[in-house]
């Protein structure tokens, strides 16, 4: 269907239907007026629904009904999904919003209920799939989607949903179309978060740099729930008005809604906070948002690096994923040595536990090891365990012995540096170069061992083992 059809009728969305859309306009043009509605069950109003334009957030009251007086910048009337009750979307896309229109004062929102209780649930978080042709699309198909298929096929039946935090695409918006079809394939319900590559890079500031991405995937900061964790997705790329220019960077007006929005979640909720420039390194105004956020115990959950890193602070542990292109589609691993993949999270209440999952490989797939010599002649083992954070025991046998516990160092993974260091390397996209990462792990291998065995085990209590020949 053609995108500006679909957003200027009515959309029939399985697990809802969302009415009232009309013609968009941009974030210049509508005067601020009264807009009411109804979040239904059936013929029933769902009390307590927190609904927003953006700017001003409202709940319903007891019939379901709402009303707010809207922004002139306002461009959507979003329902913030209760928990309970199904993501309305349309092929697994999520649609949990209505465009505003010149021609309409009642946006009503349809919701459907869940078969049974959410408070254990599942997600996935998909790094900067980044698609630049039709050859990185077939890769994303013939790799990425059956992996994640023939992974949860093997998995209990949990309720599962997807969120992609940005570079959709890598600057090619027709792919887009592309991008939503893998969606479709992996049969749960998707939210997108705006990337640097999705970004429209026309206009003298950042304020019509989403247009593309707001037409095709609707508002890029809004919130969502299921169970007791309390999601909410942030724009963080701020583009500045020359060429392909960008930085980290949380509006004012975002983070203002981020505090009205959060007035309505419980402190003992949990919350995760999506979006694509890491915050911790690359958002400059980062402490106003840890300000905001620092009631709650909070997920962070970003990407754009091409690189896995774990970083905990106080009450925010920040997650910034591994891509699921890898370095780019060149080859097996990103620039720090993680494979192409994507992050679980499995919810219990509140408690939240994770692994990474490597595409092609089984889960327990954590690390890597190589051997190689070092300047003095002395053999080396060098390994590196991709989602470590400093809650994990990394420890190594030689030859069936006990060697002790391993402590991280920050390095450069040995395959990385051959595969991508270097002007003419890799082929067809020779920018990519090898990153140093902290979750590198090096010993001396005394002489005459033959094997080692490197034991990783997690915070979770998860244990994994790789094996190694010395004279590999």
């Amino acid at each position: 269907m053609n995108r500006k059809l679909f957003l200027k009728n009515l959309l029939f969305l399985t697990g809802g239907i969302l009415t009232g859309a009309g013609k968009i306009y941009g974030a210049i043009g509508l005067k601020p007026r009264k807009v009411r509605g109804r979040v239904l069950n059936g013929s029933k109003g769902i009390a307590g629904v927190v609904v927003t334009d953006g700017f001003t957030v409202v709940a319903t009251d007891r019939k379901g009904r709402y009303e707010l007086t809207t922004h002139g910048s306002a461009q959507f009337i979003t329902v913030s999904v209760p928990a309970g009750f199904q993501f309305p979307h349309q092929q697994h896309i999520t649609r949990c919003y209505v465009p505003l229109s010149m021609e309409k004062e009642v946006y009503d929102f349809a919701l459907q209920p869940l078969a049974g209780s959410d408070d254990k649930h599942r997600f996935i978080i998909w790094a900067d799939p980044q698609v630049k042709n039709e050859k990185d699309v077939e890769k994303l198909m013939n790799q990425s989607v059956p992996d994640m298929l023939q992974h949860f096929q093997q998995q209990d039946d949990v309720l599962l949903h997807g969120i992609c935090v940005g570079d959709i695409v890598w600057d090619e918006h027709h792919l887009y179309k592309d991008y939503d079809a893998a969606i479709s394939k992996m049969n749960i319900p998707f939210f997108q978060v705006l990337g640097n590559h999705d970004q429209d890079y026309k206009g003298d500031d950042d304020s019509v740099s989403d247009t593309t991405f707001k037409a095709t995937y609707g508002p890029t900061y809004y919130s969502f729930n299921r169970g007791k964790v309390h999601y909410v997705v942030m724009d963080d790329v701020r583009y500045l008005g020359k060429g392909r220019s960008y930085d980290g960077f949380i509006p004012e007006h975002q983070l203002e809604w981020l505090k009205k929005d959060l007035a309505f979640v419980p402190k003992d909720h949990l919350v995760i906070v999506c979006l694509h420039i890491p915050v911790y390194s690359g958002v400059i105004n980062r402490d106003a948002l840890y300000e905001i956020i620092k009631p709650w115990k909070t997920h962070i959950m970003s990407g754009h690096t091409h690189t896995n890193n774990n970083i905990e602070q106080g009450n925010v542990y920040e997650h910034v994923h591994g891509t699921v292109c890898g370095a780019w589609w060149t080859g097996p691993i990103c620039g720090d040595g993680t494979p192409p993949g994507y992050a679980v999270y499995d919810v219990d209440g509140a408690d939240l536990k994770w692994y990474y999952k490597t595409v092609g490989k089984e889960h327990n797939y954590q690390s890597s090891i190589f051997m190689r010599t070092n300047e003095q002649g002395q053999r080396e083992m060098v390994a590196n365990v991709w989602n470590y954070d400093p809650n994990w025991k990394v420890i190594w046998q030689a030859d069936g012995a006990d060697k002790g516990e391993l402590i991280s160092s920050e390095d450069f993974d040995p395959l990385a540096v051959n595969l991508y260091k270097g002007d003419q390397l890799p082929a067809g996209r020779p920018f990519v170069e090898p990153k140093k990462t902290k979750h590198i792990f090096k010993t001396i291998i005394p002489d005459g061992v033959s094997s080692v065995k490197l034991m990783a085990t997690d915070r979770f209590g998860n244990h994994f083992e790789t094996m190694a020949s010395v004279n590999a």
